[in-house]
């Protein structure tokens, strides 16, 4: 998709909140740090504007990109960080929740794992919780570019394997810095809106 036009029309926490427009929503999960910023800006062609944070577990809200005036990116709170008290988790957790499964506009989600490292148990927590709710996932595995071509093939088999992933599931390996994947996720992005 030629993305030629971006707002950032809300973040909210609350139904309530939610765009009315109808447009077909992708959501964007990953624990913090993950490079979901990162994945949104080589996505729509912009150098910063989804923000990346320095700080981690700092996006605290739903945030909806309205792309193209047909459908939305919703950068949804990283999972994971320690640091944010147990009932500010427990807070986002059913926001989380509240919102994945009870969206009807969400075609699926981009499920974000550092590619250099085996998925955390918070990305295998997530993994089961999707397949639980049935909602349709694409897994990127981020920051690729610092995986050795060597080292490339076998790092990609143990993601699978811990991920559990069947032949037909796809994993994406991603580098914002090379944009290697970035048509692969786009492919998978337009095949769910037009379902």
């Amino acid at each position: 998709m030629n993305v030629t036009d971006v707002d950032l029309v809300m973040s909210a926490v609350d139904p309530k909140q939610y765009p009315k427009t109808g447009y077909p929503e992708i959501g964007f999960l990953g624990r913090s740090n993950v490079g979901k910023s990162s994945l949104t800006n080589v996505l729509i062609n912009r150098r910063d504007y989804a923000h990346t944070s320095g700080q981690p577990g700092k996006t605290q809200t739903l945030n909806f990109y309205e792309v193209n005036h047909k459908l939305y990116f919703v950068d949804v709170p990283g999972y994971g960080y320690a640091k944010v008290s147990k009932t500010e988790r427990e807070k986002w957790a059913s926001m989380i929740e509240t919102y994945l499964t009870q969206r009807d506009t969400l075609r699926g989600v981009i499920s974000l794992i550092d590619g250099r490292h085996e998925p955390t148990e918070f990305d295998l927590q997530m993994r089961d919780w999707l397949e639980y709710y049935n909602i349709p996932v694409l897994y990127v595995a981020t920051k690729v570019d610092k995986i050795s071509k060597s080292k490339f093939k076998h790092q990609e088999t143990i993601l699978r394997n811990k991920l559990q992933l069947k032949p037909d599931e796809e994993l994406v390996m991603f580098s914002a810095k090379t944009k290697v994947g970035k048509d692969q996720i786009w492919n998978w992005i337009e095949n769910k809106i037009k379902a």
